[in-house]
């Protein structure tokens, strides 16, 4: 099984990048988080879980080991494969989702793609023990003071901003800025201010 690629990005797309290993093209299927680490030819190393089915062999790739170890943890869980995991993966950010998990935050669970309610109830009661968010030092000082990214209107918020077209990675450090605002409509609006000065 393949478990590590090296190579150049020869090309990117929105779910996969084709990877080009001495001469050999890999198309590997990444999350969101990880397309954003890689440029297109340049050289680029991903952890890779192998995927195999009946009718095809599929790669899926992960710029670090904690999204990799996140991942398998994800398609451990019954009912979680490993599209649904790659999607979740996607939509939010390995810390938001440990996060959400440990406390368990269903409603936040469920707003992810692929997840119901069982979906959501059945990660919460496998991984909560299992998945580990600790945050850096600097994080720590800033969020005693700020509402918890992870609730109900900082997620109406933050897919309300994914479906301006922003990435997670460009709406976390912003949503932990603006959550201390009491609505949804009020972080969305403080949210795209900050945004709009990057």
């Amino acid at each position: 099984m393949i478990g590590y690629l090296r190579g150049k990005v020869l090309f990117l797309y929105t779910d996969y990048a084709l990877l080009d290993v001495h001469g050999v093209g890999y198309r590997v299927f990444i999350a969101n988080s990880t397309r954003q680490k890689l440029r297109l030819h340049e050289e680029a190393s991903l952890f890779i879980y192998t995927s195999v089915r009946e009718d095809a062999i599929i790669l899926y790739g992960f710029a670090s080991q904690e999204e990799y170890d996140l991942f398998l943890q994800l398609i451990s869980v019954s009912g979680i494969g490993p599209k649904v995991a790659l999607g979740i993966l996607s939509a939010i950010t390995v810390e938001g989702l440990c996060r959400a998990i440990q406390n368990k935050q269903a409603s936040i669970l469920t707003k992810l793609p692929g997840i119901g309610k069982k979906s959501a109830e059945r990660l919460i009661l496998e991984l909560k023990d299992k998945v580990a968010f600790a945050p850096e030092e600097e994080e720590l000082l800033t969020i005693e003071n700020e509402a918890e990214v992870g609730d109900d209107k900082v997620a109406e918020a933050t897919a309300a901003l994914q479906a301006l077209g922003y990435t997670q990675a460009e709406i976390t450090p912003v949503i932990r800025k603006t959550a201390k605002y009491k609505t949804p409509e009020e972080i969305i609006k403080a949210s795209l201010k900050l945004l709009n000065r990057l």
